[in-house]
């Protein structure tokens, strides 16, 4: 008896549906790698959402991003026998839709830690067991998940550091086998691979970085080969391509956190030299915290209209169009630098070093005293790698608000970041051209009052110092009001 007459044999369903979300990819794929070993036959199917227009969570770059790696998957499924179906709406009724028309026994997907998706799954459970069609969903999307990682009295964290302790101590899930055949019943009907002007939005530009399963390994492997082993050292300087830039890889899924986990774990084994080890660490402790903030959005979904601390719900902010200052920021042309060169390269690449985020979102949040809901929307609107639960980590953190997040009296000071993570301007000359000739001096130094960094470049549109007082005064009158 032949290998597939094998698997036909001991298969356990006769047709089953592989819901694709954010696991773009064949390569360890915790449920489509169950999926083809229970089944004789698989549909791979990929929902597509129907809005149009402006979103509050996403945006051009990262629709095409997206349509490049369904592009992609599409071709990758039919290189192994199969056929990616395209379905459009709302993916409840697509599915129930796809179930009839193929009699499938089951539906497999990977879990999806954000408070959306999982409520589409818990849906999407009560509709299966209604119809008597098995639902098998896995953990894949992060390493360990919200329920994991607990304090010991079972309670979420909500310090990082105590939870990188204990994560860094629960053994990490192996890869699973990579896909490598797919059956698909013939005569699907489904829709075309969707395109950005779908969604009604433009790209202006093409993409930074290709999009799909080959150009996301391309990169983890020349990430971790060239840049991870000085990744402590270099990883705080923007101008520097020194980060792994990632993101939009694990947040699409092109690759799987836990291949790129235990690749980077093994360099670190191999590496000689301590300050490579240290480096390799560090970058293993970023993606314990993006397991962080995916678990505090599990255990507090508020967080996505709320401020993580109650004591700080109710903290005054300002209106966004006084002067101006959010179009100003969101421009780039707010007369600090720093600020301005981060904003510039967010909307012209849909990338922004991590440095320069949390520049230019303490900026936004206690220099300009702006809703920090307002810039993590903007984020989400141009980055490529815009993952809802890190973007909303990352902001609350600066905005002084969620989990472990920098005490509000730490503010940054623009000029002295500059002058530590820029000193030689080369950042801020590529993305502000208008300052290219300037003095490196004058780029980390406030300018005097009413007066700009160079002819043709605005004023700085606050005085840093006079804001930060006034951001300590808010927080004190808002912390006084919690406790009475």
């Amino acid at each position: 008896m032949d290998e597939q007459r094998i698997h036909t044999a001991m298969s356990e369903f006769k047709t089953v549906i592989h819901w694709f979300r954010r696991d773009l990819r064949l390569t360890d794929n915790t449920a489509l790698s169950a999926a083809v070993a229970a089944s004789e036959q698989v549909v791979p199917l990929y929902v597509v959402s129907d809005w149009s227009g402006n979103h509050r969570w996403t945006g051009a770059k990262r629709q095409a991003f997206l349509s490049g790696c369904l592009e992609s998957l599409a071709g990758n499924v039919s290189h192994l026998g199969g056929k990616l179906v395209f379905r459009r709406g709302d993916p409840l009724k697509e599915l129930a839709t796809l179930i009839e028309e193929t009699g499938a026994e089951a539906v497999f997907v990977n879990q999806d830690p954000d408070p959306f998706g999982s409520g589409v799954e818990a849906k999407l459970e009560e509709f299966c067991s209604r119809i008597n069609v098995a639902l098998r969903s896995f953990q894949d999307v992060v390493l360990h998940n919200g329920d994991e990682v607990l304090t010991g009295s079972g309670t979420p964290y909500r310090v990082f550091t105590p939870y990188f302790r204990r994560w860094e101590g629960i053994a990490k899930p192996r890869i699973v086998d990579k896909v490598e055949r797919l059956k698909t019943p013939d005569g699907i009907p489904s829709d075309g691979c969707p395109t950005v002007r779908e969604w009604g939005l433009t790209l202006d530009r093409p993409l930074a970085i290709a999009p799909g399963e080959r150009a996301g390994r391309d990169r983890m492997k020349s990430t971790i080969a060239e840049r991870l082993g000085k990744y402590l050292e270099h990883r705080n300087f923007p101008a520097e391509d020194a980060t792994s830039r990632l993101g939009a890889d694990l947040r699409w899924g092109t690759i799987s956190v836990r291949e790129l986990y235990h690749r980077a774990e093994q360099a670190r084994s191999d590496a000689r030299e301590k300050a490579v080890r240290d480096s390799f660490g560090e970058f293993l402790r970023q993606l314990a915290w993006r397991d962080f903030f995916m678990a505090i959005m599990h255990h507090y979904p508020e967080v996505l209209e709320f401020e993580l601390n109650p004591a700080w719900r109710g903290l005054e902010w300002d209106d966004p169009e006084k002067d101006g200052r959010l179009a100003k920021w969101q421009k780039g042309q707010t007369g600090f630098p720093i600020v301005d060169a981060g904003m510039r390269q967010l909307v012209e690449t849909g990338f922004m070093h991590n440095r320069v985020r949390m520049i230019t979102a303490m900026f936004l949040t206690k220099d300009l005293h702006l809703d920090w809901r307002l810039g993590e929307s903007f984020f989400l609107q141009h980055l490529l790698d815009g993952e809802i639960a890190c973007n909303n980590g990352g902001w609350q953190w600066s905005a002084g608000t969620g989990a472990d997040a920098a005490p509000y009296f730490r503010i940054q000071n623009p000029w002295t970041q500059t002058a530590r993570y820029d000193p030689d301007g080369a950042y801020i000359r590529k993305w502000v051209p208008e300052l290219a000739k300037i003095d490196v001096k004058a780029l980390a130094k406030a300018p005097s009052p009413g007066q700009s960094v160079a002819p043709g470049y605005p004023a700085p549109i606050v005085d840093h110092g006079r804001e930060r007082e006034e951001t300590l005064r808010r927080f004190k009158v808002r912390k006084e009001a919690a406790t009475v």
